[in-house]
């Protein structure tokens, strides 16, 4: 139980640790929370015209996500003889990210976020739920779109790239998480009123 509380502990900690506020801070620019959708994740970097800082952003969600998936896969001691501690892992790492305690629970959507989780997970369903969100966004330009395109097929590719039930039921609740977090962008796709990126 020890290791289950830790375990949960600090992957919702490291999950609170907001990069695009954080980076924000550090390079001088304006609150994320203060423009454009107001939401601190990468998308938003770029809507404020930084695309390093959106890079940086981009890169800090996902690690934090891997990470600890990863450090609980390398370090945790298996309960029962089965490491499901990584999916305890991934859950609370992305609920920290969601409702970090850093920042008055009030956190990002946590696409960036869920990939790193899928990468350390699955590597191979990270890899081609990433390529959906990256051909729907070089076609259609919609962040939201690409993203909600990525969370619907992740979950049923995973009943072909994986035999782990545990896991099945862990990447669904992350997607059904990030679909909860994009009621606002759904209701915007519906009427024709969701940003769209300029080609660079």
């Amino acid at each position: 139980m020890t290791t289950v509380l830790l375990t949960t502990l600090f992957s919702y900690l490291l999950g609170s640790m907001a990069f695009a506020v954080i980076i924000s801070q550090l390079m001088g620019l304006p609150d994320p929370r203060s423009f454009g959708s107001k939401n601190p994740g990468a998308t938003n970097m770029l809507r404020g015209g930084n695309k390093k800082a959106a890079l940086l952003v981009l890169l800090g969600d996902a690690l934090k996500g891997w990470l600890a998936v990863w450090l609980t896969q390398r370090y945790a001691v298996p309960i029962n003889g089965q490491m499901w501690l990584a999916e305890v892992a991934a859950i609370a790492v992305f609920v920290g990210h969601g409702y970090p305690v850093f920042f008055g629970f009030k956190g990002g959507k946590g696409v960036a976020t869920a990939l790193g989780i899928l990468l350390a997970l699955n590597p191979l369903l990270g890899l081609l739920t990433f390529a959906s969100w990256l051909t729907v966004m070089l076609l259609s330009r919609i962040s939201s779109l690409s993203a909600l395109t990525a969370l619907l097929l992740g979950p049923i590719m995973s009943l072909w790239l994986t035999e782990d039930k545990i896991q099945r039921w862990t990447i669904l609740l992350i997607a059904l998480m990030l679909l909860i977090h994009h009621h606002s962008n759904i209701r915007k796709l519906l009427s024709g009123k969701e940003t769209v990126f300029k080609k660079p």
